[in-house]
């Protein structure tokens, strides 16, 4: 497929204003330039509270969304992307109200540390502190303990496959774990859409390998919380719905996992968006074909949820 016509504005866009690769300059430089790029709309919701949860190493800052006063709710657990680098849950607030707003469940954003300030596994550990706390205490904020998924985009993808898989190995149940084209592995020579989208379509092959080294030390590679490619045993995880988009250097990582879920005898559905480009979900105020992942991504949490009260 052709690139989208939104997406080949933008890219025309950057390109114009010369606009340096993430993992150009220093950190400090990487989170000016992300944090200072247009942002949509934030969407009004009935209930928008910032709570804490603790964690490993102090309280966890969280935002509650939901567009009802309504109690027993679903819970998604969202974790933000940004390469663990980059972002928080300001810079990720019109995405996870849409999503609230889109699934009619309480969405529950994650504001764990950052690298490289603070490597894996520190941004795992606040993930799955937040979500097993949620699992016992969510009926004191109006959640449905018996129906919470974790979601989350790029590196928040990695940390909510990373939280599934630790979810199997403690007892957590969980009821979907929701990929939105998440880093999956560290190895990028073995997928095509690596070398094919390398260069010129946002996200760069360079930029992957700086934000690995900044969030995993060496010693950790070979632990699937931090690196979920590298998970033998994917038999007993939670249902997968995977997002992915047809120029991303990470399409080709994300849809292998997703067949291995599916060869593990996970419940597991992909959606490959055309003429797209990483990070897409989050930008609906430039590209239209955002809207249709959104709606699938909502139907595919509500159809869980409903399921799993069934």
């Amino acid at each position: 497929m052709p690139l989208d016509p939104d997406v080949a504005e933008m890219l025309s866009g950057l390109a114009e204003l010369q606009a340096p690769a993430m993992s150009a300059g220093t950190v400090a430089q990487a989170r000016a330039n992300y944090d200072g790029a247009p942002k949509p709309t934030a969407e009004p919701l009935a209930r928008v509270e910032n709570r804490s949860i603790p964690g490993p190493a102090g309280e966890i800052p969280v935002r509650l969304y939901a567009d009802t006063d309504d109690a027993n709710l679903p819970i998604v657990v969202f974790f933000h992307g940004g390469g663990w680098v980059l972002s928080s849950v300001d810079g990720h607030d019109a995405l996870a109200r849409r999503i609230a707003l889109r699934s009619s469940a309480m969405v529950i954003s994650v504001d764990y540390r950052l690298a490289p300030e603070h490597p894996f596994p520190a941004p795992h550990d606040d993930c799955w502190a937040a979500t097993a706390w949620l699992a016992e205490h969510a009926t004191d904020w109006g959640g449905d303990t018996s129906r919470i998924a974790v979601c989350g985009d790029s590196a928040g993808g990695n940390l909510a496959a990373g939280v599934a898989i630790r979810a199997r190995d403690e007892g957590t149940r969980l009821t979907m774990q929701a990929l939105i084209y998440p880093c999956i592995d560290d190895h990028q020579d073995a997928y095509p859409s690596m070398s094919e989208n390398a260069e010129g379509f946002f996200l760069t092959a360079s930029d992957m390998t700086w934000f690995w080294d900044q969030f995993v030390p060496g010693e950790h590679r070979f632990d699937p919380r931090a690196v979920p490619a590298r998970c033998e045993l994917l038999t007993g995880l939670a249902p997968a719905y995977v997002q992915t988009a047809e120029f991303d250097p990470l399409r080709d990582e994300a849809e292998l996992y997703a067949r291995r879920l599916g060869e593990a005898a996970v419940t597991v559905t992909v959606d490959r968006y055309p003429g797209v480009v990483h990070g897409f979900v989050s930008r609906w105020h430039a590209i239209g074909r955002a809207e249709q992942a959104h709606d699938d991504l909502a139907r595919a949490l509500a159809t869980a949820f409903a399921e799993s009260t069934g």
